[in-house]
């Protein structure tokens, strides 16, 4: 097992983000110091772990030096934006060849949000081409690797902004999430990975067009804390119209919870070994902290496989179709990925089933809300199995061979982004080998609070394990 970590006794140390925000204010580091320990880190690892889509350190040297940040909870904290989210001087690529390295001349009003909380970006984030699989690996590039493991994945689509924290490069980085691209990488990493509720932050211009909205902005992080903060200050910056408000969750309720628990993927097969004894390990962990546990079969209908996968294609088939229009007027159509063109066929054929995906989709939302009438939280794995080898998912090999890989890997995540519904995944295993393995709590619709709590709670009674201390 290859690990590759740049904790080390430098400005950032082993704090988290709050813990760096906090010695820049105290005055025991500056910000020019975090930002210049992060760059050094990023150096150190990114030659193997290949994360950074653009560099921007220039400029985030300047911010540190200027007070060019804001002053949220993370106030001359570095960090790192995903590339497939506009930062005004920073060419947003999404992952792909056939989008040109065309600079961008102004924010999106997520980015916005993202730098309230004080945050300074000092490049962009590898993912995938545009966020469709599970794995950042890539026909004309080598892949972003697993800092656990180099063999291994780092999950996607977030993967990137996953694999340096989980390095230690940054405390915190930018997500996002339309299927588990925000859980599925944190799991993967050994990281917090909280999706919110749908419209619980500024809305994605992607998501705002489509028909269902399956996209959630982000961060991934190693403490509840900041991922707690980073929702708190979001929250500050622009509340939630027709949601109740979270507020500053600080600790863990002493309120004792009814949690559903799933033990079958969709997909119908098995647990492996390794996500079954966590998945049981985390039931008992729960009983013995006063919460109820009970088995339930899987609230949605079996044809919400078939009915999200067509979904997740419309979405390739509007890139492959339309992406002059949606993505660039630069877009070059030849330069698309074998995977991306597999989905948009795919959907080409199921194209007449549209209405009836759409009623399925929105039906599935009511069957899995109807859940939260008798418990509070639902536990499952993040992931339906452990986290594969690079090259399992490939997306230039046979794409109907890596489409029932990954079907069958992610099972549980997508019905969190369909329903609108808040997902966390928490770092309370590891597998055999010594690698991270994922648990996933959801709530209701608006109910981030409880699961935040519960968060909090649990890495109390089961810290979460540090790479540095890895053998």
């Amino acid at each position: 097992m290859r690990h590759v970590h740049a904790f080390g006794d430098d400005a950032l140390g082993e704090w988290d983000a709050v813990g760096v925000a906090e010695a820049i204010t105290r005055g025991d580091i500056s910000a020019t110091e975090a930002v210049e320990a992060a760059l050094a880190r990023i150096d150190a690892v990114n030659p193997t772990l290949n994360a950074v889509a653009v560099d921007d350190r220039e400029r985030a040297r300047k911010r540190a030096v200027d007070g060019g940040y804001c002053g949220g909870s993370f106030a001359g904290v570095p960090s790192i934006i995903k590339n497939n989210t506009l930062f005004a001087g920073i060419p947003t690529t999404h992952g792909s060849a056939a989008v040109p390295e065309r600079v961008a001349t102004k924010n999106e009003p997520f980015t916005d949000q993202l730098l309230s909380t004080g945050v300074n970006i000092v490049g962009a984030s590898t993912l995938p081409a545009f966020g469709l699989t599970a794995t950042t690996e890539f026909v004309d590039r080598d892949p972003t690797r697993n800092p656990w493991d180099t063999d291994y994945s780092c999950g996607a689509s977030s993967g990137g902004s996953a694999a340096l924290v989980a390095a230690g490069a940054l405390p915190i980085a930018h997500a996002n999430d339309g299927g588990g691209s925000i859980r599925i990488p944190a799991a993967a990493c050994g990281l917090v990975g909280l999706k919110p509720t749908r419209d619980r932050v500024v809305a994605s211009p992607e998501g705002k067009s489509m028909p269902i909205d399956l996209i959630s902005n982000g961060i991934v992080s190693r403490t509840v804390r900041d991922t707690a903060r980073f929702l708190a200050d979001a929250e500050t910056f622009s509340p939630a119209k027709g949601l109740p408000l979270v507020g500053r969750v600080d600790g863990p309720s002493e309120r004792r919870l009814r949690i559903a628990m799933l033990t079958e993927p969709l997909t119908g097969q098995l647990l492996d070994d390794d996500t079954q004894a966590a998945l049981t390990a985390t039931a008992e962990l729960l009983e013995s902290l006063g919460h109820r546990t009970e088995f339930v079969p899987v609230p949605v209908d079996r044809s919400y496989i078939n009915e999200f996968t067509s979904y997740w294609a419309m979405l390739a088939f509007g890139i492959d179709h339309f992406g002059k229009r949606f993505v660039d007027k630069g877009f070059d159509r030849s330069q698309l990925d074998p995977f991306t063109r597999g989905l948009s066929r795919m959907y080409l054929r199921r194209m007449w089933r549209t209405p009836s995906i759409l009623r399925g989709l929105k039906r599935s939302t009511v069957q899995l809300r109807e859940t939260f009438s008798r418990f509070d939280a639902v536990l499952s794995p993040t992931l339906a199995h452990t986290t594969p080898k690079i090259g399992y998912l490939d997306p230039a090999v046979d794409f109907d061979k890596v489409f029932d890989r990954l079907t069958r890997y992610v099972a549980f995540t997508p019905a969190n982004n369909t329903s609108g519904t808040p997902g966390i995944s928490l770092p309370l295993a590891q597998t055999s080998d010594g690698l991270p393995l994922g648990m996933h709590f959801s709530a209701d619709i608006g109910d981030e609070r409880t699961l935040l709590e519960l968060a909090y709670e649990l890495e109390a009674a089961r810290p979460f394990a540090r790479i540095q201390d890895a053998g």
